[in-house]
């Protein structure tokens, strides 16, 4: 089980009479997190499933790393001066990239639960939403990434639907480095903006300017209200004429743009205005017709997947029906407040829920590409793939150690099929972001989890006080 669960977390209460003895974290101003140094090491006979169409996979191989950067992968690799970390027993592979996540959202799990309308995404995060300051944001998203690398995830694309002022945006990337995870920082509006308000195009020029490439670690992106309508009133909904203003001042930017679709009608309408195109990311594949979905693979937009909680939703996920016309995919965490950050068990709730319909697909879908849409497959949907997503020399080194010799995936037959059926966050060994190696043996390297945790419980009793509950 993933260490960061439910319990963990309520059980942090205990701590809260020694939060007064704990240093304030100010999130515009924080200094880096002390993570530790890139060196030079190579990974020893792990079963290598590099995600390289020219490598392949190795039943027994190494995967050589300097100053993180990936310098070589085969079978033995000669590097005598590298530390060695022994891979036999493991799967070494690229770490998930995940593509769509409100880590803003992360301190709200307290709150939310599925089974009580009430209680459930939309009641909670339109309740607290208007009551986040920037150290809100900021030890939101340490708590969210802290799970986010136990999991295995090396990058993480932040979709911050609650950016309440330019010192708030700045506390979320900030976090993020902070933490040494990859990511992209999707720039919102706040929860409550009016409808008929533009979004803060002035500030994500600035943000753009002061955190696009940041150590080569982060990229912006605008994340636009729908156009569909769905759950307009508290995550709020546009019309074309100002979708085609705030989408051409994004793209004088040249920075990418990502949207919700769980409603109808909102991708005829994108494409009847001309606003599809590779530069697009949706999110959610539901209620989409057979037009929509060729304009999509026409256009190269690509599509997000958050199975878990899509397979709540009353529509089917229309998962077979986009890879037969063709739309690109990759997976993500969406929330961790009614679900957990799992890319193991996503892949296994969309293999799942999609058996019946794979098999009447035009085209085969195995585990194979499940594994690849997790990692390769988010790296192209956010425009990394050239740095990241498969084990190639003269790419930077995120991946991760799989433990296969677990008692919930051992004996392992097809690799690929351990990891969509059985694997676990608890099977993940090792995490390198970047050449840094964050998590050794299971446990933390340079990053400080009880403190992340008790930081957060302490911002939610007062987000509880500012909110009146």
């Amino acid at each position: 089980m993933n260490e960061l669960n439910r319990r963990t977390i309520l059980a942090g209460t205990t701590a809260l009479s020694a939060m007064a003895l704990l240093p304030r974290a100010h999130a515009q101003t924080s200094a880096p997190a002390g993570l530790p140094a890139r060196g030079e090491f190579v990974i020893r006979g792990a079963h290598v499933l590099s995600m390289d169409a020219g490598i392949g996979d190795l039943t027994s191989g190494d995967v050589h790393v300097r100053n993180g950067e990936i310098v070589a992968v085969a079978a033995s690799v000669n590097a005598p001066n590298a530390q060695v970390i022994d891979g036999k027993g493991m799967i070494c592979m690229p770490g998930f990239v995940e593509t769509h996540w409100h880590h803003w959202t992360n301190v709200l799990r307290v709150f939310m639960r599925w089974d009580d309308p009430q209680k459930t995404y939309f009641p909670i995060t339109f309740k607290y939403g208007p009551h986040y300051t920037p150290d809100t944001g900021y030890r939101s998203v340490r708590l969210g990434v802290c799970e986010a690398l136990a999991a295995g995830i090396t990058t993480t694309g932040n979709w911050c639907h609650n950016v309440r002022s330019p010192a708030y945006a700045d506390a979320e990337i900030q976090a993020m480095l902070d933490m040494g995870i990859r990511g992209r920082f999707a720039y919102g509006n706040p929860v409550g903006l009016p409808n008929d308000k533009p979004i803060d195009l002035a500030d994500i020029a600035r943000a753009k300017k002061q955190w696009h490439g940041k150590d080569g670690m982060m990229m912006l992106a605008m994340n636009s209200r729908g156009v569909d309508n769905a759950f307009a009133t508290s995550r709020g909904a546009i019309g074309p004429d100002m979708a085609k203003h705030e989408w051409a001042e994004i793209r004088k930017l040249e920075l990418p743009i990502t949207m919700h679709t769980s409603g109808i009608g909102g991708i005829k309408v994108l494409n009847d205005n001309g606003l599809l195109g590779p530069d697009v990311q949706l999110i959610h594949p539901l209620n989409t017709t057979p037009e929509e979905r060729e304009a999509l693979a026409k256009n190269k937009v690509y599509y997000s997947c958050s199975p878990i909680g899509e397979a709540r939703r009353p529509a089917p996920i229309q998962f077979g029906e986009m890879l037969d016309a063709g739309v690109l995919m990759s997976l993500s965490i969406d929330h961790i407040t009614t679900n957990d950050a799992d890319m193991f068990k996503n892949m296994n709730v969309l293999a799942t829920v999609s058996t019946q319909q794979l098999l009447r697909m035009k085209s085969k879908f195995t585990s194979k590409q499940m594994v690849e849409m997790a990692t390769l497959g988010g790296a192209k949907d956010l425009k990394v793939d050239d740095k990241v997503g498969s084990l190639k020399p003269g790419k930077r080194a995120d991946l991760i150690l799989i433990r296969t010799t677990d008692v919930n995936i051992a004996p392992i037959g097809d690799p690929y099929d351990a990891l969509v059926t059985f694997a676990q966050p608890g099977n993940v060994d090792t995490v390198v972001v970047d050449g840094r190696i964050l998590r050794r043996g299971g446990k933390f390297v340079g990053i400080d989890q009880p403190k992340i945790m008790a930081e957060a419980m302490d911002e939610i009793e007062k987000l509880k006080s500012r909110a009146g509950s």
